[in-house]
């Protein structure tokens, strides 16, 4: 059975609401701007991959009554243009818009790559000292067997340096949503 993003983390909580008062869920699509990502073999780039499936999902969990957050809604980076460092102050501004926003938990969306089109399916990562993002990652990953891909055998994985991860509030998680070996009649909408 299917369940939104809220139902996935009120049954690993108990909660029904954020520090705040209000159920929020922070949506970070990976990287934009000047920063694409992955390159996919037909050239997708996974900065539209991320973006199309955030909008999607904010789209799908709009009737849930949750407040979705996007960190991005357009193929931007987060940034200022005479910066030196662009990817350092994205991000710095990330996790300000996740630090302000105090959701329940963070979602970021990325894809992975590997040489080797045989290797294959998402995959989830917390960070390794936080109890909530095992939890949230070990129950997004066992949705995403269940509902998307049954021959998926990845695990939810620790990960200590993720900046992401490491420096943000509240439970975050990265989802590596597919890989970016795309075949070339795949599109980024093929994924969503």
């Amino acid at each position: 059975e299917s369940r939104g993003l809220g139902d996935v983390y009120k049954r690993q909580t108990g909660q029904i609401s954020s520090p705040s008062g209000n159920l929020s869920i922070v949506i970070d699509a990976g990287h934009g701007g000047i920063d694409p990502g992955k390159v996919g073999t037909n050239d997708a780039l996974e900065k539209d991959i991320n973006l199309a499936l955030a909008l999607k999902l904010r789209d799908k969990f709009k009737q849930d009554s949750i407040r979705i957050i996007l960190t991005r809604d357009s193929d931007i980076g987060l940034y200022s243009e005479g910066n030196t460092n662009k990817k350092a102050e994205d991000m710095q501004n990330r996790c300000k818009i996740i630090t302000e926003a105090a959701p329940i938990f963070t979602v970021s969306l990325h894809q992975n790559s590997y040489p080797s089109p045989e290797v294959c399916g998402a995959q989830v990562f917390y960070f390794g000292q936080s109890q909530d993002g095992k939890k949230l990652a070990d129950t997004i990953q066992d949705s995403l067997i269940a509902n998307v891909d049954p021959d998926n055998h990845r695990v939810a994985k620790a990960n200590e340096s993720y900046y992401l991860l490491k420096k943000t509030p509240t439970p975050t998680v990265i989802v590596a949503v597919s890989y970016t070996h795309l075949r070339a009649h795949e599109t980024p909408e093929h994924l969503v």
